[in-house]
């Protein structure tokens, strides 16, 4: 099976994490409060360990037969784009009505990792 977008979408995450990254050590520091920054610094945190946790899950949908892997994926990608998301935005506009979208986001980033548990349960043989 052709599980390809975990690498786009992984690359994609991560080259738009170091740019944010830097983008907020850079260009923000001087902007936002320091509160701020440090909620903008978190979602960057977030975003680069599920950039590179979805080109894992790739190499893993390669070795292991299971469709649970591109499940996990599908759901950290998710998670991500709502978890980091929402924080930048937060930091940016201090708007409190996504407040309830960044807990969304980490439901999804951790049901992303329990499917990726239940997989490894799961997996009897290497395909």
């Amino acid at each position: 099976m052709n599980h390809r977008w975990m690498v786009l979408w992984g690359a994609t995450l991560g080259a738009t994490g170091v740019a944010a990254g830097a983008f907020g050590a850079h260009g923000l520091k001087n902007i936002l409060l320091p509160s701020s920054l440090n909620v903008w610094e978190i979602g960057v945190r977030y975003q680069l360990i599920h950039a590179m946790m979805l080109l894992i899950l790739f190499a893993l949908a390669q070795l292991l037969d299971s469709r649970l892997i591109p499940r996990a994926a599908q759901l950290m990608a998710a998670g991500t784009l709502s978890f980091s998301g929402s924080l930048y935005l937060l930091a940016f506009t201090g708007s409190k009505w996504l407040g309830p979208v960044t807990p969304f986001g980490g439901l999804l980033l951790i049901a992303g990792w329990l499917t990726l548990l239940y997989a490894g349960l799961k997996i009897r043989k290497m395909a």
